[in-house]
């Protein structure tokens, strides 16, 4: 599946990966590292 790019609203970044949530700034109050996204997704 190719990488989809969705505004949101409200200061919320979220990344998913097919459907399942990787990261949420919402819960994690702060950007994750590049290098912990890729090691997420890479563990699914």
């Amino acid at each position: 599946m190719d990488p989809v790019l969705a505004k949101g609203s409200g200061g919320i970044f979220d990344v998913a990966c097919n459907g399942k949530l990787v990261f949420s700034k919402h819960r994690d109050p702060r950007f994750p590292e590049a290098a912990e996204i890729i090691a997420a997704i890479r563990a699914l």
